[in-house]
């Protein structure tokens, strides 16, 4: 295993030897999750306090798709899935989870594997759930020189948004890692971030981000 992001944890190593499928709960939103990223939630409708609640009592991951076409929230009293989700997503697995109020769970979650949606059917309750299929992660690989510059870039913003944003451990020297949080920063619209999210090769998404920063003068 030893060939595996130091930034996936060990439950998210152990995938990579089981099955490469899996049916999980959808979680359509306006954004994006990266792998090894974090999300913060508020969750409030029923069909996903449900399912927040099983996740959580199961330690089961759930998965986060950026929407394509529909609404993020159901309107009063629908219950049919509103929200149709790009076909690849990333794995989220809860972090922290609190109802400080009833009815509303606050919850952090980490992004763990990307995947392929392959069969997605809707509950009795509008809960979307999916077989879906994991995408490969490279081997961790080091930053072009061409492309150095946004190191420099990232620590200081990892340092601005602090322990509780961005926490340890950090991977200034991994491509992948490297420009999924370059992803999750840059000021571009939800679909410019999936379309980063959808590629495979660290180095071309590397690659279009530092072009991006460059024509800014950012790096």
């Amino acid at each position: 295993m030893s060939w595996l992001p130091a930034w996936l944890s060990p439950r998210d190593a152990a995938a990579h030897s089981a099955p490469e499928r899996l049916t999980v709960p959808l979680f359509p939103l306006g954004t994006v999750l990266c792998p090894g990223g974090r999300l913060a939630l508020k969750i409030f409708e029923q069909r996903y306090l449900d399912m927040a609640a099983a996740c959580l009592k199961q330690q089961t991951p759930f998965g986060i798709c950026l929407i394509a076409r529909g609404k993020e929230v159901a309107e009063p009293g629908q219950t049919a899935n509103i929200a149709e989700p790009h076909a690849i997503g990333t794995l989220a697995h809860f972090v922290e989870a609190d109802m400080e109020q009833l009815g509303i769970l606050l919850a952090k979650v980490r992004g763990g594997r990307r995947f392929r949606i392959l069969t997605p059917q809707t509950q009795v309750d509008g809960l979307l759930r999916a077989e879906v299929e994991f995408l490969p992660e490279p081997a961790p690989a080091p930053i072009p020189e061409a492309w150095a510059g946004v190191v420099p870039l990232l620590r200081r913003v990892a340092a601005d948004l602090g322990p509780e944003r961005l926490p340890e451990p950090h991977a200034f020297d991994d491509a992948a890692w490297v420009g999924y949080r370059l992803t999750e920063i840059v000021p571009v619209q939800a679909l410019a971030k999936q379309k980063l999210l959808e590629l495979d090769d660290p180095l071309v998404r590397l690659e279009i981000l530092h072009t991006y920063l460059a024509q800014r003068r950012l790096v």
